[in-house]
């Protein structure tokens, strides 16, 4: 029997939108771009040829469109997997709920969604510029841990080498991570063969769980050296973002198809970084485009 979904935990608005985009149901294509910053929104559909709606609620704008003959939404999240849990969830929602009867739809909609980002680069091997796609992320944030299901789409003998290789088994203090792939048809497709197959860890914040040290020092100063060292059946983790292991995982728990692809801005481990990459992020959004 299809579940029913109260009020209080569906919540549309008067003007029959989901509640934090203000996106309607019939406003939502099955190809799906996210981004961080609302403003990325407008670079992206800039290279539309039609746009029938463009939506704006707090940080989060949505234009949808055509490129080159395909249907297109482009919406941005704001940062962090707390953002993409109300992104994801809400337009799992406008797929696959009748917004009328507030029951779950017979036949379900399965989404393409590829997030373009920018991150920092944690190999010598990928540099400023560098184009990665996420074939796993590993999500220090926690988000998944609170859904059902979440072992039965994690790999959960690389969390334990990383808990072991990070000293944080039987540390209550420690994050719990999560580890999940991306989906290999999309990520085949969307990579091609000009991008780093990447293993991304997804922190909970921009300084601290990142290694960055301003005022406040940091619990463990080496995290950033064992996290660069990790490796796991020839895989190492190649970069940090803040959002990839959110979406990988609710998209594999909602039956929905998604990867990440981020340009590196900064080298963590050269100590450098490129504040300069408005052009070549708009490269990266072509790619996309042409590839979704």
């Amino acid at each position: 029997m299809n579940k029913h979904f109260a009020e209080s935990e569906l919540i549309i608005n008067g003007d029959g939108s989901i509640f934090h985009l203000h996106v309607k149901p019939e406003q939502l294509a099955d190809k799906i771009i996210l981004v961080g910053d609302p403003g990325r929104v407008a670079l992206v559909a800039s290279h539309f040829d039609t746009k029938e709606c463009e939506v704006e609620s707090r940080e989060f704008k949505t234009v949808t469109g055509t490129y080159k003959g395909k249907r297109i939404t482009v919406t941005s999240t704001g940062i962090g997997c707390d953002n993409i849990d109300i992104v994801m969830n809400e337009i799992d929602a406008l797929a696959n709920i009748d917004f009328n009867t507030r029951m779950e739809k017979e036949h379900t909609r399965q989404l393409e969604i590829v997030r373009i980002g920018t991150c920092g680069g944690l190999q010598t091997y990928t540099p400023e510029g560098t184009f990665i796609c996420s074939v796993k992320s590993v999500g220090f944030d926690g988000l998944l841990n609170f859904y059902q299901g979440r072992n039965a789409v994690c790999d959960l003998a690389m969390e334990r080498a990383l808990l072991n290789h990070l000293g944080w088994s039987g540390n209550m203090c420690a994050p719990a991570p999560y580890i999940i792939d991306a989906d290999s048809e999309l990520v085949e497709r969307i990579a091609g063969d000009d991008m780093v197959l990447g293993v991304t860890v997804a922190c909970g914040g921009f300084f601290g769980p990142q290694g960055r040290q301003l005022r406040i020092p940091l619990a463990d100063p080496n995290q950033n050296e064992k996290i660069e060292n990790f490796e796991y059946n020839g895989m190492k983790i190649t970069n940090f973002e803040m959002e990839s292991s959110a979406l990988a995982g609710l998209s594999r728990l909602m039956g929905h198809k998604a990867t990440t692809v981020c340009m590196v801005i900064a080298n963590r481990r050269a100590g450098r970084a490129n504040t300069g990459y408005k052009n070549q992020i708009d490269d990266l959004i072509t790619l996309v485009l042409e590839r979704i």
